[in-house]
């Protein structure tokens, strides 16, 4: 429909598809993102065509304000009540704060996020104002990347809404690559994998650590195949139809360094704490010892931006810590400059840096602090490292298939992605004989239950 339409008409088109894809959730939540957009739309326009600094100031930190009051409302505000009525609880029995009964919104954090950068923009001068408030409501809502990302810059997707864009065989080939590998991601590899999680997870207090540790594991492989299979199949859907998207996703389990993985996973996001809050609070201008600080913030609000909740924080909390042991400690320790062989030095760099990730992850996963403390607890003092003979089910399937799943993927996914990029034609051989294989696998043993992305959930 989108080719067949003129396209000064085409606009309207998505814009349309847009807002019946956020309507399919919770219909009237759509109003709260209409409400984000008119302010922010407004804003643009007034620190453009004002002439004052100060006002061009105020209209920037209003824009930004209401927008996050919005994003507390809905994320926020009923995790802070509690921890208050918690901590008043000990002084003032009987006096307390009621919580709001308030779902959240689908992908709440992520187009906040995408209007925030507009208005920023606008204000720096590197953005002109958008006048028209169906392309503006466009960008914010364009369905692709609405709920889930990638957290996209004004300057790389409004003008890509006023260009014409001709049917490209090559471009639609590639895209519909994109979406049938980000889809065997999804269904194949994490939904299935996230049965074994939720049953090793849900019962961590009968497990020995082989188990615990294979399920930590299983969760970072599905939630990177959870994650970056949207991320494929959003980058897919829109290279369809011809628009560009940036990659936000990058193998980010060979990094050699937290630095490095901060630079491969959620690149959109990551790219989005350095321009508007890293680089604004000082960046690394004044110091290593601030350069630490500032970095330790981006964390700290990193980890809250993924959930209402305290495990979240800690989280956020342990990259940080691994981000300031890597910048304190000597490059020739931290590197094994010691070790000769090149090879080896850069295996074992990666396996300390996933196994620190994947600590980290079960922060992520766990429901509760203490639920996670008590998970890793476990997995410390239940030394046995063996599978239980008798034991049959999910779990035993876990380690001798799915476990073998997850390697292969890790090993395939640059060179699925590389032959992606690189055969343009649908019909060679090789192309029909791999997505094929992939079409028979996501049908035959994809999990067509109901799992939602991850992602969703911020």
């Amino acid at each position: 429909m989108y080719f067949l339409l003129p396209h000064q008409f085409r606009w309207i088109w998505l814009l349309g598809a847009s807002v019946y894809f956020y309507s399919y959730f919770i219909p009237y939540y759509l109003f709260i993102l209409i409400l984000a957009i008119v302010i922010d739309y407004g804003a643009g326009i007034l620190i453009e065509n004002s002439n004052n600094k100060k006002h061009k100031k105020y209209y920037l930190i209003a824009s930004i304000l209401s927008t996050i009051l919005l994003l507390f409302i809905f994320k926020y505000y009923n995790f802070a009540v509690a921890n208050i009525n918690h901590l008043t609880g000990y002084v003032q029995n009987g006096w307390k704060i009621d919580l709001l009964a308030l779902a959240l919104p689908v992908g709440l954090s992520f187009h906040t996020f995408q209007s925030l950068s507009y208005v920023i923009e606008v204000y720096r001068g590197k953005q002109k104002a958008e006048r028209h408030f169906g392309i503006y409501s466009l960008y914010v809502m364009f369905y692709p990347q609405l709920v889930a990302g990638p957290i996209e810059r004004p300057q790389n997707m409004l003008h890509q809404f006023y260009e014409k864009h001709n049917f490209d065989p090559k471009q639609f080939t590639m895209g519909l690559r994109l979406i049938v590998w980000g889809l065997f991601k999804k269904v194949v590899i994490a939904d299935n994998i996230n049965v074994i999680t939720n049953s090793i997870f849900d019962n961590y207090g009968q497990l020995n650590s082989l188990y615990l540790y294979f399920g930590a594991l299983l969760f970072s492989i599905q939630i990177y195949c959870d994650f970056s299979g949207y991320s494929d199949m959003a980058l897919g859907s829109a290279k369809c139809m011809g628009f560009k998207l940036m990659e936000n996703f990058n193998l980010p389990y060979i990094s050699q360094s937290i630095k490095e993985f901060w630079s491969r996973w959620h690149i959109s996001l990551s790219t989005w704490f350095k321009d508007y809050v890293y680089l604004p609070l000082g960046g690394n201008r004044d110091g290593k010892k601030k350069m630490v600080l500032n970095q330790v913030y981006v964390f700290l609000i990193s980890g809250i931006w993924h959930g209402a909740n305290w495990t979240f924080l800690i989280w956020g909390a342990l990259h940080a810590l691994y981000n300031t042991v890597g910048n304190l400690l000597p490059k020739r320790i931290l590197n094994f400059e010691f070790i000769k062989n090149d090879f080896l030095r850069k295996k074992l760099n990666q396996f300390i840096v996933f196994n620190l990730v994947l600590f980290a992850w079960i922060f992520f996963r766990a429901a509760t602090v203490t639920g996670a403390f008590d998970y890793i607890s476990n997995m410390f003092v239940r030394y046995n490292f063996v599978i239980d003979p008798s034991d049959s089910g999910i779990r035993k399937i876990s380690f001798y298939a799915l476990i073998g799943l997850a390697i292969f993927f890790l090993m395939f996914d640059r060179n699925v992605h590389q032959f992606i990029r690189k055969e343009n034609n649908l019909f060679q051989l090789k192309s029909v004989a791999l997505f094929s294989v992939l079409v028979a696998l996501v049908i035959t043993i994809g999990f067509w239950g109901k799992v939602q992305f991850i992602y969703f959930q911020f």
